[in-house]
């Protein structure tokens, strides 16, 4: 009798499991990757960081596209005025001369920092220093580079700011143009909600699931809401980014795009395994290894 319940809870298990692959759809073809041709991949992404020049700077944006990387990144906080600037953190310390949470200021204050003030190579010279280098609004990004692939991510969940930026995507026609990414579940299901025709990347839990699916081949169960995972090379050091989970990706239709890769020899390494981006604060590295 109990060896005919457990077979009949397999048996289930099994329909369910079965069901669950013939239900779950793969990523759709996304006109965001129609910016690429097959001959640029793995694309260049220039990661917002500051190896070469202050990060999240229009100076630092127009250093990028002059050397033609593939893919512009930046990240994203809201102003107490509403307005959307580039910013990793969520308070001007570290990068600026100045003090103070960002969703407590105003664009007019923000922008009256210097945002070149701390960047330096040696710890003992700081060249950007009253260059007139400035926190930019995403508005002045699009205004600047109207054309240019970019990877905008959320980094914040309150206020929340997907009306506003979904709002601004489709004012400067760019819904095919910016993949969005962020690691807060409440931000990326609200934009993802509000806008729905643009392309964005798997937030760090549903990397989380897609990976531990996949460990337990239950990868095509999944219904994806996402058409790229951005993954480090590993998370608490328990292995990521692996052949198999690049197989497992690409039979989704999803592109792997790694973070944040700056060595040389680690850059090879990843070209090889076949990533379809690799975002860097070395692009000039990247871009010479892949002889352009």
């Amino acid at each position: 009798m109990v060896k005919r319940i457990l077979f009949v809870i397999l048996i289930l298990a099994a329909a369910g499991i079965l069901i669950a692959h013939l239900s779950a759809s793969s990523a759709e073809d996304h006109p965001f990757f129609e910016n690429f041709s097959a001959d640029q991949y793995p694309l260049v992404i220039a990661h917002a960081g500051s190896e070469l020049y202050p990060h999240n700077t229009l100076f630092a944006l127009k250093q990028y596209a002059a050397m033609e990387v593939d893919v512009l990144e930046m990240d994203l906080h809201l102003t107490a005025d509403g307005e959307i600037i580039l910013i990793h953190d969520h308070t001007v310390d570290r990068t600026t001369d100045g003090s103070g949470d960002v969703r407590e200021m105003t664009l007019e204050e923000v922008q009256s920092l210097d945002a070149g003030w701390y960047w330096t190579k040696d710890q003992q010279s700081y060249p950007f220093r009253g260059q007139g280098i400035i926190i930019p609004t995403l508005e002045e990004v699009f205004e600047t580079f109207p054309d240019y692939p970019m990877i905008i991510e959320i980094k914040q969940d309150s206020p929340p700011m997907a009306a506003p930026l979904c709002e601004l995507i489709r004012e400067y026609g760019m819904e095919h143009k910016v993949m969005v990414a962020s690691s807060r579940e409440s931000a990326m299901a609200e934009f993802r909600s509000n806008c729905p025709e643009v392309a964005t990347s798997a937030t760090r839990a549903e990397v989380k699931e897609f990976v531990v699916r996949g460990f337990l081949l239950l990868d095509g169960t999944i219904t994806l809401a996402y058409e790229a995972l951005h993954v480090p090379e590993k998370d608490n050091n328990i292995p990521v980014v692996t052949p198999l989970f690049l197989w497992f990706a690409h039979n989704r239709n999803l592109q792997v795009h790694i973070w944040t890769i700056n060595e040389a020899e680690e850059i090879q390494r990843f070209i090889d395994l076949g990533l379809d981006g690799i975002m860097t604060d070395r692009t000039d590295i990247m871009l010479e290894i892949l002889g352009r």
